[in-house]
């Protein structure tokens, strides 16, 4: 009778820890409801990594004033399955991306739609 109740045990505990990771990977944290944000600027820092490949921005206002966005997007093997590389983005590249932004209206936001890059779109620079 103590064999069950492992068995249960352990799938309960599998599941306890399953449900985080699945809310971590989810969009909980964007307002996907709300209209996309273009977050156009410099390239500080590019961050091929697990979980999520991240892209650091500094995006001036029309006063001068710098803000430090970060973009995420999924992690590098999806990423190089749609033709991201380790060097697709550096430090000084000019950019625009649009992103859906943070719900807590920190710049965070996670890429959605078109990407400029010194210029060119994307998809005609190879991704």
């Amino acid at each position: 009778m103590g064999h069950p109740l492992r068995v249960v045990a352990l799938v309960s505990s599998l599941l306890a820890v399953s449900v985080p990771l699945l809310a971590h990977h989810g969009a909980a944290s964007f307002d996907t409801s709300g209209a996309m944000v273009t977050v156009k600027g410099t390239v500080t820092e590019y961050i091929w990594t697990n979980p999520h490949v991240l892209i650091k921005v500094d995006v001036k206002d029309a006063t001068g004033n710098v803000t430090n966005w970060v973009v995420e997007v999924w992690n590098p093997v999806t990423q190089a399955n749609r033709g991201w590389t380790k060097t697709t983005f550096k430090p000084g590249d000019e950019i625009s991306v649009d992103v859906t932004a943070a719900k807590n209206n920190r710049p965070i936001g996670m890429i959605r739609g078109n990407i400029v890059i010194n210029g060119k779109p994307f998809k005609e620079i190879g991704g």
